[in-house]
């Protein structure tokens, strides 16, 4: 901290301090989930603040700082962003010199695909709803009524004084888009698929998108699922182990290829030269190596795939298919710059990483390849389009097969089909960072404060939003992101959604305990998710677990965003919760990738793994989460035989259940089949009993993160005898409870 010249903070400066950090959102304190109050230090507000770019060293920048955000707020004659209901009266706020206003005000509206329209609003009946001073001049604002506007993305704009604004009008409805099925008391089952450990006699060692095609007939017919959810398909590296993570992507705007079928992409068929080298000996010895490892590899997997789509790319540029031609076009127009910016950066990448092979991220590389906007990158541009061009096409390729697994969802009779997944994070070494720099904030990261899994608080190292820029830009970038992930779907689960309410960040050069949470526009956010779901058809999970607030609970629920409810935390305070206390409006799952498998959690699969990993401090941890653990099994137990869905004879305690039986396996499952809540998600690992969870969190090379592949094939799927008869009883209990469709 940069204290004032006697060294210490006088009262007066931590006061404005604390009025700089209030207005720029930084929330002055907040509760952890033992019931701790923590109130950031001075000097973490301080660092946050400048990371906003907001001088606050001494009295005198913090005084000039507040001046200069109301200077600016007031210099604004509409605001940039207004997301409204589409049940209220739109009033507009106009801000001017008192002086400048004339008996009239012409507006310009022009809704969503319609052309410009005039509007007169006489302004001297008008009431002033403020009046200030600001840099000597006296400012009003007045309230503008507007005439009602269909929902929409709408802009308005004013000339005044010469000086004319624009507004980004947001009409909105007040819940997002549920399905028939929901609205009226029904409920919905899936299962949560691993889409890169799928397993199949045909894939290159990672699965694809024929593999989950090739799912769906078993899971609507012998599971009676409405949808497979699936982990975010985001565009990765496809580097193990630290680029891997389907949650921390290289752009959220665009999907991983490596899911791709290479052998049902129309050009790799048409192409002699890629069919003869397929089906050379080396290529079939290499698929059948990776097809039989124990965990996906990544690397050679996507070496192979994307060396055959350049074949597959040639053969396509030389035009033999003219429908094809146009509909890569129309997806390229569709996409518009993101595509184009995703395309270039990757195209970038492999050109400056082919000339100096130790340049492996962006923030490496020469300053004027860093800026998107830079010369160098415009030449670059000109001269590689074919290149560029490349990685387009493979990401309409993605969409094209993606598309098709969606249609034949529906076709075979499941209501949702995809249920599709958007991470929190970004890679800040990925593609979305470089190409959209001023849309994040540097000189912090995102992370979580001090809880039960993390005593010293997470820090998950990627830079924070930048909320008063994103509003600024009328929000297309969140648009944009949530349009993406929810093509081809319909469902969009949104991993930690409190982030729509607040994230915690961490000043660098601070520990991940010493942060603080900084507020975002919620209400907006919300807004804008449910004129989306109703665009798109698809509805609204919120991943809510840890330390929620009232007001995000009531908030999410308000606008018909369901909950999440796992298993394992359903508690009033040490006991379990039974089937009917569960909320109704809600996802209930057995686990998540980052916990233990129901198996997993009976034989303590997950604590031996972190002791394995060295995640454990001392043996003193070790043995105090055994003992939590068989506390909890016990608890479990007596809950299940509580609720009478264990047969009598079943042990009463759990030190006589040494691992997941049938009976408790099928006890929990019923358990979660009875409650009440509109979604029940069964995670493939506890389809079929395994006990390895995807993800150890705080791992890496430690552990085989998102490598994991399942136990069956999808053709011993149909076959084996544990998946069907736990199939059976499924679906049996879900036809009681009225579930199955």
């Amino acid at each position: 901290m940069n204290l004032p010249p006697d060294g210490t903070p006088s009262p007066a400066f931590l006061e404005q301090l604390d009025a700089a950090a209030r207005l720029w959102g930084i929330e002055p304190e907040y509760w952890d989930i033992w019931g701790r109050k923590h109130i950031p230090a001075p000097e973490v507000k301080q660092a946050l603040l400048r990371a906003l770019g907001v001088a606050c060293d001494t009295p005198d920048d913090l005084d000039q700082s507040l001046r200069m955000r109301r200077v600016t707020e007031w210099q604004h004659l509409l605001p940039p962003t207004l997301v409204v209901s589409e049940n209220q009266q739109i009033v507009l706020p106009l801000r001017a010199a008192a002086g400048s206003l004339p008996g009239a005000v012409t507006l310009t509206l022009t809704l969503e695909g319609s052309q410009p329209t005039r509007l007169s609003i006489e302004t001297t009946r008008l009431q002033r709803t403020k009046h200030e001073n600001v840099g000597g001049i006296d400012m009003v604002e007045i309230e503008l009524h507007c005439p009602k506007i269909p929902r929409g993305y709408h802009d308005v704009s004013t000339t005044l004084a010469g000086h004319t604004a624009h507004c980004r009008l947001i009409v909105t409805p007040d819940r997002a888009w549920f399905p028939d099925v929901l609205e009226h008391g029904g409920h919905l089952a899936g299962v949560a698929v691993s889409l890169y450990g799928m397993r199949s006699h045909r894939n290159w060692g990672c699965g694809d998108f024929t593999d989950l095609a090739y799912l769906l007939p078993w899971l609507k017919m012998d599971v009676q699922c409405a949808f497979v959810a699936l982990n975010p398909l985001h565009a990765i590296d496809n580097r193990q182990p630290y680029n891997i993570s389907p949650y921390l992507p290289n752009s959220a705007f665009f999907r991983n290829p490596i899911y791709i079928d290479i052998e049902s992409v129309p050009e790799f068929r048409a192409s002699d030269a890629a069919r003869r080298i397929f089906a050379g000996e080396r290529v079939q010895r290499n698929l059948k190596k990776w097809r039989d490892s124990e965990f996906v590899e990544y690397e050679p997997v996507w070496r192979a795939k994307k060396y055959f789509l350049k074949l597959a790319f040639r053969e396509f540029l030389r035009g033999g298919d003219t429908e094809r031609q146009q509909q890569f076009q129309a997806y390229a127009a569709g996409q518009g710059e993101r595509l184009q910016r995703f395309a270039t950066y990757c195209a970038l990448w492999d050109h400056i990483h082919r000339r100096d092979p130790d340049l492996w991220i962006w923030p490496d590389w020469p300053a004027y390849w860093q800026d998107p906007e830079s010369a160098q990158v415009a030449e670059f541009i000109r001269t590689h389009q074919r290149q560029i061009t490349f990685y387009c096409y493979v990401q309409w390729v993605v969409d094209q097969q993606l598309a098709g697994v969606q249609e034949y969802a529906h076709e075979l009779g499941l209501p949702v089909g995809l249920y599709h997944d958007l991470a929190l994070a970004i890679d800040k070494c990925g593609a979305d960072l470089w190409a959209y720099r001023e849309y994040y904030v540097s000189g912090c990261r995102v992370g979580s404060p001090p809880d039960g899994f993390a005593p010293n608080g997470q820090d998950w190292a990627f830079p924070p939003p930048n909320t008063l820029r994103l509003r600024e830009d009328g929000y297309q970038l969140f648009i944009d992101s949530i349009r993406a992930n929810s093509r081809h779907g319909g469902a969009l689960r949104m991993d930690h959604v409190m982030r729509l309410f607040r994230l915690y960040w961490i000043p660098d050069g601070w520990e991940a305990k010493d942060g603080a949470y900084v507020q975002d526009f919620y209400e907006d956010l919300l807004r804008i998710l449910a004129l989306e779901s109703h665009r798109g058809r698809f509805f609204l999970v919120g991943e809510d677990l840890g330390t929620v607030s009232d007001l995000v609970r009531f908030s999410l629920d308000a606008f018909g965003v369901l909950g999440y409810k796992v298993f394992y935390f359903e508690k009033d305070g040490t006991r379990y919760r039974k089937p009917e206390e569960y909320a109704r409006q809600a996802l209930v799952s057995s686990t998540t990738h980052d916990l233990p498998t129901l198996a997993g959690f009976w034989i303590n699969r997950d604590i031996e793994a972190r002791k394995a990993a060295g995640l454990l401090p001392d043996e003193a941890s070790y043995q105090r989460q055994l003992s939590e653990r068989a506390t909890d099994k016990q608890r479990m137990l007596d809950m299940l035989h509580e609720s009478k869905l264990l047969p009598p004879w079943f042990p009463r305690s759990a030190a006589d259940v040494p691992e997941l039986t049938g009976e408790l396996h099928s006890a929990i499952i019923g358990f979660l089949v009875r409650t009440p809540s509109m979604l029940l998600v069964l995670n493939q690992e506890d389809l079929t009993k395994e006990p390895d969870q995807q993800n150890l969190p705080a791992s890496t090379w430690q552990y085989p993160n998102w490598r994991r592949k399942m136990k069956y094939t999808v053709e011993e799927l149909r076959t084996a005898r544990l998946p069907r008869d736990f199939a059976a009883m499924f679906r049996h209990r879900l036809s009681e409870t009225g579930r199955a469709l």
